[in-house]
């Protein structure tokens, strides 16, 4: 295990950054999987997605896709909120379980909605009040389960017509960031926090993240990206079921 975790990670990071994500709930199920101590999984998960995200961020708003107008709303909800679960103590069962749904969502909307837009009219006040509703919802969830959210916020923004694919990525990068950033801050008053083990993880993250986020951003088409993303989530999920089982 002292090589399969930080080759594991090194991979999913390629993928998820390549994307605009962390691969926060990748992380936390091979490490709920390989046995690893569920009190430290999530505030470990959110290191590594600070780590991975802080090379998307920088990648994709350098190459224009980013957006203030687009992400600022989604934060002001969501960061209260990723502190507030962020001091929760969630049972095991209930973070896996939790872990789960949001993997089972994220597959359904690659593999048999890649191409659902919807279209909705909302005045400017029903708007912000559903930006801001959706905000607060990830932000729990980023803290509460050691994800940044942008698992969420990605497909939403897509989905909904907010913004494109490659904006929708830079937005997720800096929600993930600055979510696992406040999450973390949460946890770190458990002490919860063991740096033998996250080291090497970190070192395998970083490397992943540089090659996935730069060749995300120029290279590759998102749709391609997006069902790679969802070949990993698959896996995520078979592994994490038969834990569950």
């Amino acid at each position: 295990m002292d090589y399969v975790l930080p080759l594991l990670f090194f991979f999913i990071a390629c993928i998820y950054s390549s994307v605009g994500l962390g691969g926060g709930s990748s992380y936390a199920a091979l490490m709920a999987i390989f046995g690893i101590s569920y009190q430290i999984i999530p505030t470990t998960s959110l290191i590594l997605n600070l780590l991975v995200t802080f090379f998307g961020m920088i990648n994709f708003w350098r190459n224009g896709y980013g957006r203030f107008d687009l992400i600022f709303p989604f934060l002001i909800t969501s960061l209260p909120m990723a502190y507030l679960a962020g001091s929760l103590d969630l049972s095991k069962k209930t973070f896996e379980l939790f872990l789960l749904i949001t993997l089972i969502i994220v597959v359904i909307r690659i593999y048999f909605f890649n191409e659902l837009k919807i279209s909705i009219s909302l005045n400017n006040l029903q708007k912000k009040m559903l930006i801001f509703f959706t905000g607060s919802i990830l932000g729990f969830v980023a803290g509460g389960i050691g994800i940044g959210g942008g698992i969420y916020l990605v497909p939403i923004i897509i989905m909904f017509g907010l913004g494109s694919e490659k904006e929708a990525a830079a937005a997720g990068a800096m929600f993930i960031w600055l979510n696992s950033l406040i999450g973390i801050a949460a946890r770190m008053r458990t002490g919860s926090l063991e740096l033998d083990f996250i080291l090497p993880l970190s070192i395998a993250v970083i490397m992943g993240g540089f090659i996935g986020s730069y060749l995300g951003s120029v290279r590759f088409s998102a749709s391609k990206i997006q069902r790679v993303m969802g070949s990993v989530i698959i896996f995520a999920i078979v592994i994490l079921l038969k834990g569950l089982l």
